[in-house]
């Protein structure tokens, strides 16, 4: 950084400056850790000569404080994938139960983004689009912040809810599905050929909030691409253009995602993820009536408190999943 060509180009010192502060939070993180385990030593030197009891319980809060810190500085190491840095761009889509399973979308989109703000990134809706009478039919979420696709890359998949529907007079329990689709933000210009005719573009109305401008025009963009079946759309930037340009980016990702999947899949002799949002898919159940607990299907990691979950609280099964998919690789 004191060369004095090195703010010449602008997009490399960027790029620097982004890679010394992921190296000093590591850093930062491995001093608090020594810092605090000396702290520990000292506190055990001084019950030892002082024959204090008393200070066996501060020593052991330090001590599960420590671990905590130790085991979190583990799982950024299992954070080695080739975008797992990077951001995320989420989407839900509510399942076959109407108004209920639109609800459960709704409940999810509130996850994450408490999530996200426990995280400290930004999220921003791409798009999105309201149930009939409740709830969403879908929305698309960018998630902003460092290893944010790294750690949501695991909440791909069927998300499954019991309960007792407030929506059914007869109050009796249901159950609802809704899938997640986690796709890293890739910036930079992937060599991807999209052949113009496999492509239609369709522009409409932007809907909910987003002031005077948003709904007057037709500056939302959907893009079907027909070869993959792939859709993608965006309605949340001022025109049409900057709409086409973020969903042709969204599109160019997930078709490098599929061709790192095709490939893969040659590689391992693997079958390819089952796509109905339904029974038997689910990557995880969130359980409220007869008893509550959220458990996840692949890791079996289990958490009695779904309010906490549904909070935001989704370290024991972010951590859980990249331990597992490590294992499995």
């Amino acid at each position: 950084m004191e060369a004095p060509d090195f703010w010449e180009n602008a997009e490399q010192a960027a790029d620097a400056m982004k890679e010394v502060k992921e190296l000093k939070t590591i850093v930062e993180r491995a001093d608090r850790l020594k810092t605090s385990f000396e702290d520990m030593r000292t506190l055990i030197d001084m019950a030892y000569e002082e024959n204090d009891a008393e200070l066996v319980g501060e020593i052991e809060q330090e001590l599960k404080g420590f671990e905590e810190e130790i085991e979190n500085l583990r799982i950024t190491t299992l954070l080695s994938g080739e975008h797992d840095s990077g951001n995320a761009i989420l989407t839900l889509h509510a399942g076959a139960g109407g108004t209920e399973s639109c609800d459960w979308a709704s409940m999810l989109s509130r996850m994450y983004q408490r999530f996200a703000e426990k995280k400290n990134y930004s999220v921003t809706v791409l798009d999105s689009l309201d149930g009939e009478e409740a709830g969403l039919k879908s929305i698309t979420l960018e998630i902003k912040g460092e290893n944010a696709y790294g750690y949501l890359k695991g909440e791909h998949g069927v998300h499954r809810l019991v309960r007792i529907s407030p929506f059914n007079a007869a109050g009796k329990r249901q159950t609802s599905f809704v899938s997640c689709d986690v796709m890293p933000d890739i910036e930079e210009d992937l060599e991807i050929d999209i052949n113009d005719d496999d492509l239609r573009i369709d522009t409409y109305r932007s809907s909910g909030a987003g002031g005077q401008h948003i709904n007057k025009t037709s500056s939302a963009v959907r893009i079907t691409h027909f070869p993959s079946g792939i859709v993608v759309q965006c309605q949340n930037e001022r025109s049409q253009h900057m709409n086409k340009d973020k969903a042709m980016q969204m599109l160019k990702a997930k078709l490098f995602l599929l061709k790192q999947q095709e490939n893969l899949e040659k590689e391992s002799d693997i079958r390819g993820e089952v796509k109905e949002i339904g029974w038997g898919n689910q990557i995880r159940s969130y359980v409220m009536q007869p008893y509550t607990m959220v458990k996840d299907h692949r890791t079996n990691e289990e958490v009695g408190n779904v309010s906490a979950v549904l909070d935001g609280y989704l370290e024991p099964f972010c951590n859980a999943y990249l331990k597992w998919s490590h294992r499995k690789h």
